[in-house]
């Protein structure tokens, strides 16, 4: 197993005996918080332990980061040892379909740290019971570690104080994942200030997907590598309404072999924290 952006459910079901994997269920739904733990606790994957978005993969206390804001590096790393994952470990992540909530994110945070190791399931939970492959009730016997023994690289997060001194570059470092009509500030069913921050393209992150699964790596890079304009792939910074869904849309490029994006943890939701920050709305 050297599985490090996508992984099919085929792969993952040829190696659930394998002692080296680990596997996290991280479904969520923003509208009931409490859904994902309910399913998970009525039916997941053999050996899954599950992650929420709110409790584990965020810390809702720090204020002004946003609406799901990172925890310390040091609370997640003991979260990871408590699941038994370290760094000698496969992980592979899914939510309930396509990764994007929040199954991306928890692949994110683990690179942060420096694990190459880890995947998202393709298709998620949806194209596992499409292939009818097994699922348990039981909970999974745990060997738990020490906490996991890296920091966050603070290079590869973006912030607002970053975003804000590159205003005035050229249009395309900035890329905004979330829904054309969120985009443009038509409607804005989450946050209270609808738009987006000046100057940034528009990639919803379902323009990478079919069928719910990731479009091929071949076809994802001739969509994604016209929006470089010539820039590396490290220049660009990828945001969304909260920070998760940018991770779905660095996976893309990821799969797409352009490596390097960052992402701006803070995202829309943290941008409009300041209302001095300038906001923009209509289509670009």
């Amino acid at each position: 197993m050297h599985w490090t952006t996508l992984v099919d459910v085929d792969a993952l079901a040829a190696a659930l005996d394998d002692p080296g994997l680990r596997i996290v269920d991280a479904r969520f739904a923003l509208m009931d918080p409490g859904a994902g733990r309910t399913a998970y606790a009525e039916s997941h994957l053999p050996g899954a332990v599950h992650a929420d978005l709110n409790e584990d993969l965020s810390d809702l206390s720090r204020s002004g980061l946003g609406r799901h804001p990172l925890p310390e590096d040091a609370a997640f790393a003991r979260r990871l040892g408590e699941w038994g994952i370290g760094p000698q470990h496969q992980v592979v992540v899914y939510d309930a379909g396509d990764g994007s909530m929040a199954a991306a994110r928890l692949w994110w945070m683990l690179r942060l740290l420096g694990h190459r190791q880890v995947a998202v399931l393709d298709g998620g939970l949806a194209a596992w019971r499409a292939r009818g492959l097994s699922e348990t009730a039981e909970p999974p016997r745990i060997n738990a570690l020490p906490a996991y023994p890296a920091g966050f690289d603070a290079r590869l997060i973006a912030d607002a104080d970053e975003v804000r001194r590159r205003l005035d570059e050229d249009s395309g470092w900035l890329v905004d994942a979330r829904a054309p009509e969120r985009f443009r500030g038509e409607v804005e069913p989450i946050d209270p200030v609808a738009g987006h921050v000046p100057g940034a393209l528009n990639r919803p992150f379902g323009a990478n997907l079919r069928d719910g699964k990731f479009k091929p790596a071949a076809e994802l890079h001739a969509e994604l590598a016209p929006m470089l304009a010539g820039r590396r792939p490290d220049d660009l910074v990828l945001m969304c309404g909260s920070g998760v869904t940018a991770c779905h849309l660095l996976l893309a490029f990821e799969h797409a072999g352009l490596s390097g994006a960052r992402v701006y943890a803070g995202s829309w939701s943290g941008w409009i924290a300041d209302p001095a920050r300038p906001v923009e709305r209509g289509a670009r």
